[in-house]
């Protein structure tokens, strides 16, 4: 039987706390796990049925299938013709479907295959408009288990909090609320006799924008047979209303529905419940600054450019990526630090160099001239030098007590500029921390390739980006003064 989902007492007074808590609980998490290098999990075989739907689903779809393939879990294929694809036999092998679906019935056969596969273990996804689908479709509506039938309705498209009432899921533990998403509402849905789900996420159905004054279910995780199922009542684009495609360029409900879509298909969520290429409250309030948006490039320039470089460097997957002898040079912020805080992800494809260079200026030839340099390698592979090696401030120090994770997975990078010091940190673990102004770091610079340039002469510049012929991906770039 569903279970309830009564709303904690003071959650606007609590909302940050619980935040700063569930941020800290992922980044403990995230400091411990690298301690042993990890074996790659194998891709999960997602189907994407959409095709048609009272939304926009030509433009949601394929974010609905990015949103799964950025987390480097999924492999989505799109199926615009469900009808037809699910009575060929196909569904074998597929451990998620997802449904961005709301148009005619796809026939007896076609249903059959469907419910048969989901009933033997296949986990469904099952977004917005789609718990609208198939009235009178009995199996589908107890699937589903939450559904817009007559009395159901929404308020206003605007942005409003969801909140976690339900922390001991494997989704949603760790995570913390969604602030301010922007989306549309639901309300009164109703539950279809015989389903088996648990309510995980609420928002408050405020009647200043039509809404009804209580608490409505926006996200919950049941069962069908064999098969899990994650639903959310969120994910709203109208066609024809651009404005709208904010629901999904919001990184906090992308992040919800790829850690519901891993538990769908496999039981457990393996992924991080901190959203991509977004701020947590924490940082927000002392002052960071995201550099990437997981979509463009306008943080950052080419070195001694005016834009961003026309090869080379691209956005793919909610990523900058460098692309294996693309071209296009160094990238740099258009801003400049003195003293900062610069937190980043990286990962490299094997036996590919990168780094990531501070105070840059463009007065050299190049940026590694003028500015150290945190090194970005395949440490693994290459066995590098102590002092070229990954998290090393390249050429100077080589970095201590690290743990580097592989070629193909992400590593957290970390560069601390202050008060005349400089720490490196991966993955965790402070592995440089030394001067960078005075004596100590006058002879650490004359004992390496940089003496003879215009090294480390300043105290302000640009961060770069290196281009070094090879693969390398960077996302959550997040910056402070300090």
């Amino acid at each position: 039987m569903p279970v309830g989902y009564p709303k904690p007492a003071s959650v606007a007074s609590t909302s940050r706390a619980r935040y700063r808590v569930a941020m800290l609980l992922a980044s403990l998490l995230l400091a411990v796990s690298p301690q042993a290098p990890s074996t790659p999990l194998t891709p999960i075989r997602a189907v994407l049925l959409t095709g048609a739907s009272n939304h926009d689903w030509k433009w949601t779809s394929p974010e609905v299938a990015g949103t799964l393939a950025e987390t480097g879990r999924f492999e989505v294929t799109t199926i615009t013709d469900p009808a037809t694809w699910l009575t060929q036999g196909a569904t074998a092998g597929v451990q998620l479907f997802v449904l961005d679906y709301n148009g005619p019935r796809w026939g007896d056969a076609a249903e059959a295959a469907f419910l048969g596969a989901v009933q033997a273990g296949a986990g469904v996804t099952v977004l917005h408009a789609a718990d609208n689908a198939f009235p009178g479709w009995a199996d589908y509506e107890r699937m589903v288990g939450l559904l817009w039938r007559e009395g159901s309705g929404h308020g206003a498209y605007h942005p409003f909090d969801v909140h976690v009432v339900d922390h001991h899921h494997a989704i949603t533990a760790g995570m913390a609320d969604l602030r301010l998403h922007p989306d549309e509402l639901y309300h009164r849905l109703v539950a279809a006799p015989g389903a088996d789900y648990r309510v995980l996420l609420t928002a408050f159905s405020a009647p200043q924008t039509g809404g009804t004054g209580r608490h409505e279910p926006m996200a919950t995780a049941g069962s069908f047979g064999r098969g899990r199922v994650f639903h959310t009542t969120l994910g709203h684009v109208w066609a024809g209303v651009p404005a709208t495609r904010a629901t999904w360029l919001d990184p906090q409900l992308r992040r919800l529905v790829a850690r519901g879509s891993e538990w769908a298909a496999t039981g457990r969520v393996t992924l991080s419940p901190a959203p991509l290429n977004a701020l947590d409250a924490a940082e927000r309030d002392e002052g960071f600054e995201s550099l990437f948006d997981g979509r463009s490039l306008r943080s950052w320039r080419a070195f001694r450019g005016d834009a961003a470089p026309p090869v080379g460097w691209v956005v793919r997957d909610a990523a900058i990526v460098h692309e294996q002898g693309g071209g296009g040079g160094d990238l740099i912020t258009v801003e400049q630090y003195a003293d900062f805080d610069f937190r980043f992800s990286f990962r490299v494809a094997r036996s590919a160099n990168s780094g990531v260079i501070w105070h840059v200026l463009e007065t050299a030839d190049q940026t590694y001239m003028t500015g150290p340099e945190y090194q970005v390698l395949d440490d693994l592979t290459l066995a590098p030098d102590p002092r070229h090696g990954v998290g090393a401030l390249y050429d100077l120090v080589p970095a201590t007590g690290k743990v580097a994770r592989p070629a193909g997975e992400w590593n957290e990078g970390r560069v601390v500029v202050h008060d005349g010091r400089v720490q490196h940190w991966l993955n965790g673990t402070c592995v440089v921390d030394v001067p960078c102004v005075g004596p100590e770091w006058e002879a650490m610079v004359q004992q390496s390739k940089f003496r003879d340039w215009p090294f480390a002469r300043v105290g302000r510049g640009h961060l770069a980006l290196q281009d070094h012929g090879d693969e390398v991906a960077y996302r959550d770039l997040r910056v402070r003064s300090l």
